[in-house]
C-alpha cells in the first residue's frame, strides 16, 4: 500500500488530500484546507510549511504530488502561488518525500476525462471515485484530484515499464 499526499497550493488557502493506493484502488484517508490569515507573505509561507510538515508527520505519506503554477490573473499572483508551492515542496523534501508536479489540465484530464473541467465536475468525480458521502471542499477536492492523478500516472508508468516486473521504490521506478 502507498499513501499519497496531494497538494493544491495557494497563498490564502492550500488544499491537501491523502489517499491510500493498493493495486489499482484508491481509498480516502483525509483532506482539508489550510486557511492562511492575512499578514506578511513570509509569515504566511511559514504557516504553509509548518502545516504541511505536520500533515506529513501525522499521516506518513510515501509520496507527495502538487499542482504546478498556472498563469494567474497577474504576475504578482503567479509569484505568490509559486512561493506557496515552494513552501509546501520544501516541507515535503524535509520529510524525505519524493515530489511529483502536475499541470492543472492533466489533473482534470485524469480525474474527470477533460482538461477543461470546472471545479464542480472535479468535486463530483473525486466524491464518486473515492466513494465519499459528500463532495469535499473545493480546495480539498482539488488536492485529492492531484493525488488521484499521481496514482493514475504512476500506474501507467509501471504498466509501460513491464507491469509486475517494474516496481516503485520511494517514488522512483526501478526495473
Amino acid at each position: 500500500m502507498t499513501r499519497i499526499l496531494g497538494i493544491d497550493p495557494g497563498s490564502r488557502k492550500t488544499g491537501y488530500g491523502l489517499i491510500d493506493v493498493q493495486r489499482s484502488k484508491a481509498a480516502y484517508v483525509a483532506s482539508g484546507v489550510i486557511r492562511i490569515p492575512d499578514g506578511p507573505l513570509p509569515e504566511r509561507l511559514k504557516l504553509i510549511f509548518d502545516a504541511i510538515s505536520q500533515i506529513a508527520t501525522q499521516y506518513r505519506p510515501a509520496q507527495m504530488a502538487i499542482e504546478n503554477v498556472f498563469m494567474a490573473k497577474s504576475a504578482g499572483s503567479a509569484l505568490k502561488l509559486g512561493q506557496a508551492r515552494g513552501a509546501a515542496i520544501v516541507a515535503a523534501v524535509n520529510a524525505d518525500l519524493p515530489v511529483s508536479e502536475y499541470e492543472a489540465r492533466k489533473v482534470k484530464q485524469a480525474v474527470v476525462g477533460t482538461g477543461a473541467a470546472d471545479k464542480l465536475q472535479v468535486q463530483h468525480m473525486v466524491k464518486t471515485l473515492l466513494a465519499l458521502p459528500a463532495a469535499p471542499q473545493e480546495d480539498a477536492a482539488d488536492a485529492l484530484a492531484v493525488a488521484l492523478c499521481h496514482m493514475h500516472t504512476t500506474q501507467t508508468l509501471v504498466q509501460a515499464a513491464g507491469g509486475a516486473r517494474g516496481r516503485f521504490r520511494r517514488g522512483r521506478l526501478s526495473i
